[in-house]
């Protein structure tokens, strides 16, 4: 009689294919990342679409019937944090003056808690979380060719080609001056910081979160290829992120069987921040900016937008300030010194301070800091899976908490970062050897695989397991 060994030894692409076939990313959340990377825009009359907020808008109405329903999950704070953070930003244009409120409501709201659902909605288990993994990390490489193409002459090719098509209304090349002797990379994105930001997101989780489901040799290679086509994009706030998240992951290493490791990380901190505050005639927060930046002209610029921009919110009687804590100044251009020409701002938490005051920056402060709290207090110690995914994701926000307070994100890449935040809730609830962690795991194969026993005697049915 011939029996199969199904539990023999697969080599190791055939437990690659066993396990990736769990880990496909479902169609709404690979279009929705296509669109992030591909932001092709038209008009509809007035109004400027792009694929991706044509995306959002077909699905947000179901999205939120279904996450109010609870079929996502039960709801959470953050939840109904962020939502009441959108309403708040149609009251706060409300207040203002009125004239691009249809469109900012309409723009900013949907790409906002529509990016934030989505992530909500479709990465809802380990096999979901790592297929999403997979997918960013080939964008980021496919990128790669263009970036180093561009970096050398200046030409976004991707955007070029796409401003050819008729009727597409696309992004334009930024083309800023060189640095280090090379050009900024905007790859397909708006601006350099967007492409060097979405590098920065991707490195956490392919060094990470895809131990065990790659190679080491290919996961070490991915990650510096991620890390070196984000370099190009030569923004300061993206490096400060891949600079975070390679320091935590050192930390983690070094202090790997000592427990408290993090609360000893957050002891320094906090000791290096009152060291600064005592040692230094600048705020700590001002010391960080100064070094965040690639000139310190840059850094001067930022601390004069924080405090210009801080006292359009709160009032100043020496700038002669009235102020708007409460609704903020909405579209209005802010008020700041002569010589500043550009009314830019390098800081997207006082962007939305500025723009819909105090109210509508900590109804987002505090659903993003309960969110990230809420995930890092959870202990799946045993399970190492859940524990890389989680710290994957925790790394790669921290470094977009600091980053983000050192430029501004908007449109596709604005929609981006709540999305991520988003496809990270699932770890709030997530049960170790629950469903989502059986899902993850490869199931044995079907047909026979391994080597063949050649036996006399029927097989003995396998003992039952516990």
């Amino acid at each position: 009689m011939v029996t199969y060994d199904n539990t023999a030894r697969l080599p190791a692409n055939g437990r690659a294919q066993i396990s990736t076939a769990h880990e496909r990313l479902p169609m709404p959340a690979l279009l929705y990342l296509l669109g992030v990377a591909l932001p092709i825009g038209f008009h509809l009359g007035p109004i400027y679409m792009s694929t991706l907020r044509l995306l959002l808008i077909v699905i947000i109405i179901p999205l939120m019937i279904n996450l109010l329903s609870g079929k996502y999950g039960k709801i959470i704070i953050t939840d109904i944090l962020f939502i009441l953070h959108v309403l708040w930003i149609g009251i706060a244009l409300l207040a203002n003056p009125p004239g691009q409120f249809i469109q900012q409501i309409g723009s900013v709201g949907v790409e906002f808690l529509g990016g934030y659902m989505i992530g909500r909605a479709y990465i809802r288990d380990q096999a979901t979380f790592i297929g999403m993994c997979r997918a960013l990390i080939i964008i980021v490489l496919c990128t790669i060719p263009f970036a180093v193409f561009e970096t050398l002459t200046s030409r976004p090719v991707i955007i070029e080609f796409l401003n050819k098509v008729p009727g597409l209304g696309y992004v334009t090349n930024v083309d800023y001056p060189t640095r280090m002797g090379l050009h900024r990379v905007q790859a397909s994105f708006v601006h350099p910081i967007h492409y060097g930001l979405f590098c920065s997101v991707v490195f956490s989780l392919s060094l990470v979160a895809m131990k065990g489901r790659v190679r080491d040799s290919k996961r070490f290679m991915y990650s510096f290829l991620i890390t070196a086509t984000g370099f190009l994009a030569l923004s300061s706030g993206a490096l400060t992120a891949f600079a975070l998240q390679f320091g935590l992951l050192v930390w983690a290493l070094i202090f790997k069987s000592y427990k408290q490791r993090w609360w000893l990380l957050v002891g320094l901190f906090a000791l290096a921040y009152v060291t600064v505050d005592l040692l230094s005639n600048r705020s700590p927060l001002q010391v960080f900016m100064s070094y965040a930046t690639f000139s310190p002209h840059n850094a001067y610029i930022r601390a004069i937008q924080f405090e210009w921009g801080l006292a359009n919110v709160l009032g100043s009687v020496e700038k002669g300030i009235l102020g708007s804590p409460i609704f903020g100044i909405g579209m209005s251009t802010w008020v700041r010194p002569a010589y500043m020409t550009s009314g830019s701002v390098d800081n997207f938490w006082l962007v939305i301070t500025l723009r819909y005051g105090v109210p509508g920056f900590l109804l987002l402060a505090f659903g993003y800091i309960i969110g990230i709290a809420r995930i890092m207090r959870r202990n799946f110690e045993g399970n190492e899976r859940l524990t890389l995914i989680r710290r994957a994701w925790v790394f790669t926000f921290i470094g977009l908490t600091f980053t983000l307070s050192t430029v501004h994100v908007w449109t596709n890449i604005y929609s981006f970062v709540f999305f991520m935040f988003g496809a990270g809730i699932w770890l709030i609830s997530a049960v170790p050897g629950g469903d989502d962690d059986k899902a993850a795991r490869a199931e044995p194969p079907k047909e026979p695989v391994g080597r063949i026993r050649y036996s006399r005697f029927p097989q003995r049915p396998a003992a039952s397991q516990a």
